[in-house]
């Protein structure tokens, strides 16, 4: 089950866009989720903001339009009931929020709860000093290096970085993303990995065989 959450939102925020509500990037955190539903993944999806809640039968909608009804706040999440913690790209990151979403991010970590961070949720988790010991990737490294983080030695140049229970991935990179996701978390083996990977990513329809026998089909 994926279970999805929001933050506080303000009335009226002056930084949402006019259009997209929340500026969750879906295409970015699409594929863990779809690629395997006997996951729990958790999915945050709003920007921050103190003053009011948002109603949890209120949806959210996407940067690409995507309809979405939250069912738990972020302040309620607990790292002990949850398997996985996503933070997706959005426009909130670049923007200079998020800081409820790095904190949890935190709490899961010390709780040894995976995270995995891609797109700009990496600039956010390096503002907050949770890349300066662990290895990861994001966009160029210019992009990181511009939040003046200490962990910039620890940026390898791959499409994604798995770091003990941190993993992260470019805004080039959301197969890659899944895959390390799904491998981190021990839901498919290595062969069926590289086969998820080879069909959407390459192409290569010579692996669907494998993700059919996965998947029980005949």
């Amino acid at each position: 089950m994926v279970r999805f959450a929001c933050s506080r939102v303000r009335v009226g925020d002056s930084r949402a866009p006019n259009r997209h509500h929340d500026a969750l990037e879906q295409h970015r955190a699409a594929w863990p989720p779809d690629a395997e539903d006997e996951s729990s993944g958790l999915l945050p999806l709003s920007r921050d903001g103190p003053t009011l809640d948002k109603l949890l039968s209120s949806p959210l909608t996407t940067i690409g339009g995507l309809r979405i009804v939250p069912d738990v706040q972020l302040a309620d999440l607990d790292p002990a009931d949850s398997d996985l913690l996503v933070l997706a790209g959005a426009e909130m990151w670049d923007a200079g929020g998020g800081q409820s979403f790095a904190a949890a991010a935190q709490r899961f970590l010390a709780a040894g709860v995976p995270v995995a961070a891609i797109c700009g949720a990496t600039d956010r988790l390096a503002r907050a000093g949770l890349l300066d010991e662990r290895d990861h990737t994001s966009a160029a490294a210019d992009y990181l290096a511009a939040t003046g983080y200490a962990g910039g030695d620890h940026r390898i140049d791959q499409r994604a970085v798995v770091d003990g229970d941190l993993i992260t991935a470019g805004p080039q990179s959301p197969v890659q993303f899944a895959r390390a996701t799904l491998g981190r978390l021990g839901l498919a083996s290595d062969r069926t990995l590289e086969a998820y990977e080879a069909v959407p990513q390459r192409g290569d329809t010579s692996a669907f065989p494998e993700l059919m026998a996965a998947n029980g089909a005949s």
